[in-house]
């Protein structure tokens, strides 16, 4: 099992967009000193909901700050840019890393995003699905042509640079609905599982993707599934449970589910087109209770129980766990560090 952190870079009350980013990256020269495997940052626009409106940007300063941690997008959101610049920018991300870079992308759901983009929210398949061809094509091939609905070559392109892995960076698709999962699985193209969803949803989803994948003659066998969890773990079980209650006290239910983190189509008012399976899922976050949390959700409690869960994960067909430790909480940097020391130590050398 590969361990990775998840990075929203939440901009809380009184902090500014600088504080943000020397905070995260004191964390990630931290994870690189404990062992950890990669990181994962999130792109997000127009609010303090994340602060990253271009993660290639944070990425290449991460790569001339950190010597073996992979670096990940998690996720640029496709629809939302020309697919060329991605091509471009993840490429020279790739080089400047040594190799380093790992390609999460997505087709986005945040209805302010698309709406302040100009963007019809119905059509992020779509556009996503043509950004995607067009990616892989300019990395692989030279004098790529391509021609969609929405993007097109107007003549023969030769990606200058091309990335430093071949035949290109891994690439992991953001995965919610069962459809993502078996669109892309078909493909052999691996998934980041739902962080919101339940163990038991994320096991069907590991399934889902191998089964399809070997329906279709895709080699598996190397392939990395990515499983986000919001992971803690403390010295007790009683302990970890106590702090997971003081962590609810911390989150503010209200910044993470309303209703421009929702897939609403602004002319309907209702979800969009596409996007059926997330229906109320950013507009009821508040009925999750800690004891599912505890059972169903997260990785959490004494370094025995968070290595049994991790374990389980591992079984589902996952081999790279990307850690939440805290991405929605204000967390003061000491108790950050003591957390992530404390898990480097207890719980990852059971997987080495």
């Amino acid at each position: 099992m590969k361990f990775s952190t998840f990075h929203l870079f939440h901009q809380f009350e009184g902090q500014s967009a600088k504080d943000v980013y020397e905070y995260q990256i004191e964390v990630v020269e931290l994870l690189e000193e404990l062992g950890f495997d990669g990181i994962w940052a999130a792109e997000h626009h127009f609010r303090d909901y994340g602060v990253i409106p271009n993660i290639f940007n944070l990425l290449s300063n991460l790569a001339a700050r950190t010597e073996k941690l992979r670096l990940g997008t998690g996720i640029v959101v496709l629809p939302l840019h020309n697919p060329i610049h991605v091509a471009e920018e993840a490429a020279m991300v790739d080089l400047l890393s040594g190799g380093r870079l790992e390609m999460g992308i997505g087709r986005g759901y945040q209805s302010i995003e698309f709406e302040s983009f100009g963007l019809d929210l119905s059509e992020a398949r779509d556009r996503f699905n043509e950004s995607l061809d067009m990616i892989l094509g300019l990395w692989t091939q030279d004098d790529f042509e391509f021609k969609g609905k929405f993007y097109e070559t107007r003549h023969p392109l030769t990606l200058m640079p091309k990335p430093a892995q071949k035949p290109h960076p891994p690439v992991h698709i953001a995965a919610v609905s069962p459809e993502t999962v078996e669109i892309y699985a078909a493909r052999g193209l691996p998934i980041l599982a739902d962080p919101a969803a339940t163990f038991r949803k994320i096991a069907k989803a590991a399934e889902t993707w191998h089964t399809t994948a070997a329906a279709n003659d895709v080699d598996s066998d190397s392939v990395e599934l990515v499983a986000s969890r919001s992971v803690y773990v403390a010295a007790t079980n009683e302990q970890a449970r106590e702090d997971q209650a003081r962590f609810e006290a911390m989150f503010d239910r209200s910044r993470i589910f309303n209703k421009a983190s929702a897939p609403i189509d602004s002319k309907t008012g209702e979800v969009a087109k596409g996007f059926e399976f997330w229906q109320d899922k950013y507009l009821k976050g508040g009925t999750v209770d800690n004891d599912f949390r505890w059972e169903q959700l997260e990785i959490i409690g004494d370094p025995e129980r968070v290595i049994s869960q991790i374990r389980m994960v591992q079984e589902m067909g996952y081999s790279n766990l990307m850690c939440d430790f805290g991405s929605t909480r204000p967390v003061p940097i000491e108790e950050m560090r003591k957390t992530l020391k404390f898990f480097a130590a207890e719980v990852m050398p059971a997987f080495t």
